[in-house]
């Protein structure tokens, strides 16, 4: 069992520190002139605006190329990228990744800088490669956890738990959220994963509409446990709230976040530049100093490098479940378990 503290904020902190001297000092300080621009690529997302415009800026800044991002949801970029020519690359969950990728959507593209990506985090013929991901951790409230004569160290004993108050996202309410459940179904099978969550129904206080709200509330005491993604349980940690992370012994579900680059993309090279350089330390940098904590698919990058020795255990079994089947699944548990009886 893994616990998080204030330590963990400070060395983000010192890993950006040391690396924004370096990068100080490569680019030749933060000076940046808007006329001297040098080209532009666009990537639709599924990212929230938020998360990529700090890197869009430092980008533009560095290089002097413009990249503009375009939020929207799943359903938006499947459709939108059927009009070729238009945009260069896709920034998304790796489930869409691969389904675009046979689709036939996106073209390969290998470079030395994917070459030290763990093979789990990729595509193995090129046509995609992850950049970081958020494994779902609980978050427990450090006044709470002192109470406790035993910590839940796995999925299992926190099923086991008693008299406790449990935070966790509507599974309805967002996309990653819903990746805990379908995780769940793949490494478990739907009946058992009901079964399971009828256990923490009664625990639970409140269905949140964000993935944030359950590590916030049990921050300030409103929840003793959460199931949360690690970024958003950091953020609260960095904000001061008193919360511990625990990584579950027989693994997590995550999300991994990649990239791939579409058919007919109107600006190849400057595409697979930027591809590179999200491998890099840079976008890593400024993601912290904005408040994303992730961790890098690229294992030799100094963030990835803290997390080595945290056992970060994730399911092998993969949950890309169709769209029709993944509203099934939600569908049923919302009956059975969210409104059951």
């Amino acid at each position: 069992m893994k616990r998080y503290s204030m330590l963990l904020i400070t060395s983000f902190l010192m890993i950006a520190a040391s690396i924004f001297c370096a990068l100080y000092f490569t680019n030749g300080g933060i000076g940046y002139d808007d006329s001297r621009l040098q080209g532009n690529i666009v990537v639709y997302t599924t990212l929230p605006a938020e998360n990529v415009k700090p890197v869009a800026e430092a980008y533009e800044k560095s290089y002097r190329i413009r990249v503009t991002f375009v939020p929207m949801t799943e359903a938006e970029l499947v459709n939108k990228i059927k009009d070729t020519g238009k945009a260069d690359l896709i920034m998304t969950d790796s489930r869409v990744l691969r389904r675009t990728a046979i689709d036939g959507w996106l073209q390969p593209y290998i470079s030395e800088h994917g070459d030290v990506v763990s093979d789990r985090f990729k595509d193995d013929r090129g046509f995609w490669i992850g950049l970081w991901y958020d494994p779902v951790v609980f978050c427990i409230n450090t006044d709470y956890m002192q109470r406790l004569p035993h910590i839940p160290a796995s999925w299992r004993e926190l099923g086991q738990l008693q008299n406790y108050r449990l935070g966790i996202t509507d599974f309805m309410a967002a996309d990653n959220a819903a990746n805990i459940y379908m995780f769940m179904v793949a490494q478990n099978g739907e009946d058992n994963s009901l079964g399971y969550m009828r256990q923490l129904h009664p625990h639970v206080v409140q269905y949140a509409k964000y993935l944030s709200t359950p590590a916030r509330m049990t921050g300030m005491g409103e929840a003793d446990i959460s199931i949360v993604v690690q970024s958003e349980a950091l953020r609260y940690i960095g904000e001061g709230y008193p919360l511990k992370l625990i990584y579950p012994e027989e693994g997590t579900a995550y999300t991994l976040t990649g990239v791939g680059q579409l058919i007919n993309s109107p600006n190849s090279d400057k595409a697979r530049e930027f591809i590179n350089w999200m491998l890099t330390d840079e976008p890593q940098l400024v993601m912290m100093n904005n408040g994303f904590y992730f961790i890098p698919a690229n294992g030799s990058l100094m963030a990835a490098k803290h997390f080595s020795g945290k056992n970060v255990i994730l399911y092998e079994q993969l949950a890309d479940y169709p769209e029709k089947e993944r509203k099934q699944l939600l569908d049923r548990w919302l009956k059975e378990v969210r409104f059951g009886r």
